[in-house]
């Protein structure tokens, strides 16, 4: 038996709200644009290090962009 949403009920309530996006930081979208292009390349390696780096960037309070929802 699957579970149902109640009628009007987004699929995915998380994107319900556009207005509450994410914005990244200049280094954020930097890190995140060499993992995408590290992981289009296949070097897992480097993809890997930018998800470290981003991760530490975020942590240290350096990064001026809200926490993501």
């Amino acid at each position: 038996m699957s579970a149902q949403r109640p009628e009007g009920q987004p699929a995915r309530p998380d994107l319900a709200f556009p207005e509450m996006q994410f914005t990244p930081c200049g280094p954020c979208q930097h890190l995140t644009q060499a993992e995408a292009e590290a992981n289009a390349a296949y070097d897992w390696s480097k993809a890997t290090d930018c998800r470290v780096l981003l991760k530490r960037h975020r942590a240290t309070g350096e990064c001026s962009a809200p926490e993501p929802v």
